[in-house]
């Protein structure tokens, strides 16, 4: 059985935006099966497409990121949180990903060190 990915939303735009880096991202996003988003994740991209493209295309990209198992924010996983020393977004998303125990997919440096986070720097 595959394990679950959590895809940061960094990774998310550079997926949707179709960029040189998407392609390490592709494989995660593309299998639903296994993509567990944050309710986070979903706010941070939608925001900024709709500031970039449009009500429209926002919506179409928060469509496209329900297609995995949304996850929302609980008082169990806000105190795990708390226990990152992240951002807030960073650690809601950190904390997701640990207790679905998914590999986060990340271009995002805060999380490079961290256990079972694939990172890819930004280029």
């Amino acid at each position: 059985m595959s394990r679950s990915n959590v895809v940061d939303s960094s990774a998310w735009l550079e997926y949707l935006a179709d960029t040189k880096q998407a392609a390490h991202f592709a494989k995660a996003l593309q299998d639903p099966d296994h993509l567990v988003v944050p309710v986070l994740t979903i706010y941070e991209v939608f925001k900024k497409v709709l500031r970039e493209r449009g009500e429209g295309a926002a919506l179409q990209v928060a469509s496209l990121m329900q297609a995995g198992t949304v996850v929302d924010v609980d008082p169990s996983l806000a105190l795990e949180a708390a226990r990152h020393s992240l951002p807030l977004a960073d650690s809601i998303i950190y904390a997701t990903a640990v207790s679905c125990g998914a590999i986060l997919w990340t271009q995002d440096e805060h999380f490079k060190d961290l256990p079972d986070v694939r990172y890819f720097p930004k280029r």
